[in-house]
């Protein structure tokens, strides 16, 4: 049985870039119906639960037909957003320093434009999804809530929901500026530390 993470800082905390209303509606209502749609599907596949959701969705393409959509789409989306919570802070946005940073000035020259790299692919997903950043640095998409795990890819360091859901009641279809704000609450100490962990 999987449950709704709570976060570790409060809705209004980030309401300089985003507000509380966004984080309390994608929180406890978009994440919530990933959380209860996923569990609705393992219900139909108990042999899955005693599984890690990490390894169900490394494999996804390996899982009873049945149940494979909706493992994929909410078993996606609850382990997206339960990152995704961590990779903003009150305390964050500034800039990676330690090996992170060295490994983003190693690839992209610096940091700025690695931020221009992100942002434009970020900008480029059509519709729904994900950017990531790879631990070896590189930046990739996904589609709707797939992870980069589905392409037999190692787990992100860092992710950014491009959902209009993320970011509509306040900037409306401008996601650019979304993206920009984003910046501004990016928990660097968390990328370290999944890099640390990889």
């Amino acid at each position: 049985m999987y449950h709704l993470p709570p976060m570790s800082y409060g809705y209004g905390e980030l309401s300089k870039y985003i507000s509380k209303d966004i984080m309390e509606l994608h929180h406890s209502k978009h994440h919530q119906t990933y959380v209860d749609k996923l569990n609705k599907a393992l219900d139909d596949a108990p042999a899955l639960k005693e599984r890690p959701l990490e390894t169900l969705l490394a494999d996804i393409d390996s899982l009873p037909t049945t149940v494979q959509t909706a493992i994929r789409n909410h078993g996606g989306g609850h382990y997206n957003h339960s990152l995704f919570w961590q990779w903003m802070s009150p305390d964050g946005g500034g800039q990676p320093t330690g090996d992170v940073a060295a490994q983003i000035t190693e690839k992209y020259g610096n940091f700025q434009a690695f931020v221009d790299e992100f942002t434009s692919k970020s900008l480029g997903v059509f519709g729904s999804g994900w950017v990531w950043l790879q631990p070896n640095m590189d930046i990739i998409t996904t589609a709707n809530q797939d992870t980069s795990m589905m392409q037999g890819l190692p787990a992100p360091l860092l992710g950014l929901d491009v959902w209009e859901h993320a970011y509509y009641l306040d900037y409306k279809n401008k996601r650019d500026d979304y993206i920009a704000a984003w910046w501004n609450v990016v928990n660097w100490d968390f990328v370290a530390e999944r890099h640390k962990a990889s």
